[in-house]
């Protein structure tokens, strides 16, 4: 099982996610927690597409953090 990262953004009227590790990889949803299982579903199916199309499957290799700065 492989843990890759994600990024959730808040869009005008819903959230979209994206895979950094898995270019192309996207959902959207009306909720954070519909963007996050999107997301899941949109990674297994990517994945599957890849090793159907005979490409070697990415390790993630992402790391998130925040870091805090004076505004």
């Amino acid at each position: 099982m492989n843990r890759y990262a994600i990024v959730v953004e808040s869009a005008e009227s819903n959230f979209a996610a994206c895979v950094p590790d898995l270019p192309g990889c996207v959902a959207t949803g009306d909720t954070i927690a519909e963007v996050e299982a999107a997301i899941k579903d949109a990674i297994e199916m990517h994945l599957e597409g890849m090793a159907e199309d005979g490409l070697s499957i990415p390790e993630p290799a992402c790391q998130v953090d925040y870091v805090e700065v004076a505004c």
